[in-house]
């Protein structure tokens, strides 16, 4: 089966949005975890907050983990679906 026969099929999309957000979760949190980490262990949000999601920086943050996982669920489930 093709890619483009397999991306016609309703069960792709339910695996592969299933694939993409498990993994956009894993990634948001690993990310959140290398940029953060002493402030997230003392609780202080604020700082989280200002270094990550501040004056634009959600869109750049968030932006290319949607795409990332976007792209990582489209491959995962076009390469386990026969």
């Amino acid at each position: 089966m093709t890619f483009f026969e397999k991306i016609k099929t309703g069960i792709f999309w339910k695996k592969a949005v299933q694939i993409t957000f498990t993994f956009f979760i894993i990634l948001f949190v690993v990310s959140l975890l290398f940029k953060s980490f002493s402030a997230l262990l003392s609780f202080d949000w604020q700082t989280v907050a200002e270094q990550n999601f501040t004056e634009g920086k959600w869109q750049r943050f968030f932006g290319a983990k949607i795409a990332i996982s976007l792209v990582y669920g489209i491959w995962v489930t076009s390469k386990h679906i026969k």
